[in-house]
């Protein structure tokens, strides 16, 4: 058994108390300085508040914070010094031995004190530095941020030489520790404000062009309002009905004329369908120029209707695509126009003309039958004069006479009293037939008729098509010059049977290749007079083409010559079997 001294004994226990106590009042003092350092996240309090710290509580002259640069020089960036040493701060210091290496080679156990000056001893700050500073006695600990050299925390005994001890170098180290913590995480939240403040800049810069994108909006908006006010007072005004419908056809716009008529508010109009405004059976009338506009191609029609107190209105309908510049269809805009006072004035001037056609057939009929008798000479022998006289009444009495019959003819289809007698028939004999017929004319003309038959079989009354056929053909006589050629042809196309009829002839203006299939209406007024025209013709080519169920139209170059077309069904099948004849009116 070993015996230990009971004075040893409480020696070493002493000693280990004082330790403790050296280790706790360690601890204290590094936790107070920690706190006071880490209060602050603002480097240069932060450094403040270190130097003035360890200068308290190391009692030394002279505390600083040297700064390290990437060329080796370092800056005093904060000093606490006693009145009566000189002050260092700012001035830069020039030693070779500043830089990374200083750590690993000068500290290898991190805890050497510098003591008593020795000009022979090897440190970074070298004895012609430190005499400037007048220092004594020298204490350096390295502040590392993430795990790079940042600079020194440096403590000076100025008066006399001093033995650092172990506690103040550990402690020095480890507030030097704390600096380096504390600046990592200044320099953090420096980065983190200047990211702040960027990206505050990007979402101040970002909330103007909001704003100034919502307040040109809003201009803009303002700008639609007023158009759309200016352009409600101007469509309210007149006397038809503007809407616009979109592509599932539902009313996004309407005038006041709607609400007249449907008497409904514009609230109530807009979103509903086509349907449920005018109503199943209109819909079924209408449906299929819908669908036309709503396919890109504009469509005019006319349609009868009744008004709420059940008088009938005749309308006049176009439908007007809006196309994207996509090509896609958004919707159509419709323009209905009331047009039942001159549909009145139509049919009085249509009695009008009938009862005067048939009020003149028959004194036309005397006068030509007693020219026609003056004409043989069975009443005697005219002079020259007045033979001249007599052809010359002759040729307007026929003239007079074909455009009575042809008015009668008009009226006739017009009110339905026409029955046509469709049947199979075959496009090549009408040419044959319709060529024929105009040959004498056009071999007067010397003008050369082209015929191209095509046996085609097709559904069509044949003496409208042939009547059809002649008009057109004595058309294109009457304006080609001597020595051209007009070409008969016929051939199927998409389910029809295409009619071409193409002059060389002076050609048609693009603004009356319309106007010319309407009644009276020729291209200029004084061919009546030349050429012997009705300006009927076209208008009952166009008459009969269309109660076949055809197109009637016209293509033309000014100076080259004009095309006329017109389509027909091709034979007609019902159940499976061909109808050869079948009795249809025009009505």
């Amino acid at each position: 058994v070993l015996l230990i001294p009971e004075g040893r004994d409480i020696t070493v226990r002493k000693l280990a108390e004082q330790e403790l106590q050296r280790q706790n009042q360690r601890s204290q003092l590094l936790s107070e300085v920690t706190l006071k350092i880490r209060q602050s996240l603002q480097l240069e309090e932060i450094l403040q508040t270190t130097v003035t710290e360890v200068q308290k509580l190391l009692q030394a002259d002279r505390v600083l914070i040297c700064q390290l640069h990437p060329d080796g020089f370092g800056t005093v960036v904060q000093e606490a010094v006693l009145p009566n040493w000189p002050v260092i701060l700012g001035q830069n210091i020039i030693d070779p031995y500043l830089g990374t290496d200083y750590v690993n080679n000068s500290y290898p156990d991190e805890n050497c004190p510098l003591l008593n000056l020795n000009p022979a001893t090897n440190h970074p700050f070298n004895n012609e530095l430190l005499a400037q500073f007048v220092v004594k006695a020298n204490l350096v600990a390295p502040i590392l941020v993430k795990q790079q050299l940042w600079g020194f925390l440096i403590a000076h005994q100025c008066d006399n030489p001093r033995q650092w001890t172990t506690f103040e170098i550990e402690l020095l180290h480890q507030l030097a520790d704390q600096i380096g913590i504390a600046l990592s995480q200044a320099q953090l939240l420096e980065n983190l404000e200047e990211m702040v403040a960027e990206r505050t800049a990007e979402l101040t810069a970002t909330n103007q062009q909001l704003q100034q994108e919502i307040s040109d909006r809003q201009q803009a908006e303002e700008a639609l309002r007023q158009s759309e006010e200016q352009l409600r007072l101007i469509t309210d005004a007149l006397p038809v009905f503007i809407s616009y419908i979109d592509a599932q056809q539902c009313y996004r716009f309407n005038n006041q004329a709607y609400e007249d008529w449907f008497g409904r508010t514009r609230t109530e109009i807009y979103g509903l369908h086509i349907r449920e405004l005018w109503g199943e059976t209109v819909y079924q009338r209408i449906q299929r120029y819908i669908e036309v506009a709503l396919s890109g191609e504009r469509v005019t029609y006319e349609n009868d209707l009744l008004d709420r107190e059940g008088n009938t209105h005749y309308l006049s309908t176009t439908h007007i695509p809006d196309v994207n510049e996509q090509g896609e269809v958004k919707g159509f805009f419709t323009v209905i126009i009331d047009i039942s006072d001159r549909k009145a004035v139509e049919r009085m001037k249509d009695e009008f003309v009938s009862v005067a056609s048939h009020e003149l057939r028959t004194p036309l009929t005397s006068i030509r039958g007693s020219l026609g008798l003056l004409a043989t000479g069975k009443l005697g022998t005219l002079t020259e004069k007045g033979q001249r006289m007599l052809e010359i009444a002759v040729n307007n009495t026929d003239r007079l006479s074909r455009l009575v019959n042809d008015i009668l003819d008009l009226q006739r289809m017009e009110s339905g009293k026409v029955r046509m007698v469709k049947q199979d028939c075959n496009a090549a004999d009408l040419i044959v037939q319709a060529a024929e017929a105009m040959h004498a004319m056009a071999e007067k003309e010397r003008i050369t008729l082209s015929i191209a038959p095509v046996s085609i079989l097709l559904w069509a009354d044949p003496d409208s098509i042939l009547q059809t056929l002649i008009n057109l053909l004595s058309n294109a006589i009457k304006f080609s010059p001597p020595g051209s050629t007009i070409w008969l042809t016929v051939e199927t196309q998409n389910q029809e049977v295409l009619f071409q009829v193409k002059d060389q002839g002076r050609g048609i203006p693009a603004n009356k290749l319309q106007s010319i299939f309407e009644r009276f209406q020729q291209v200029d007024a004084s061919d009546s007079r030349k050429k012997g025209g009705t300006g009927l013709g076209l208008a009952i080519c166009r008459n009969i083409v269309e109660q076949h169920g055809g197109r009637l139209w016209a293509e033309s170059v000014v100076g080259e010559g004009s095309t006329f077309y017109f389509t027909l069904p091709a034979v007609r099948k019902e159940g499976g079997h061909n109808h050869d004849k079948q009795v249809y009116s025009t009505h």
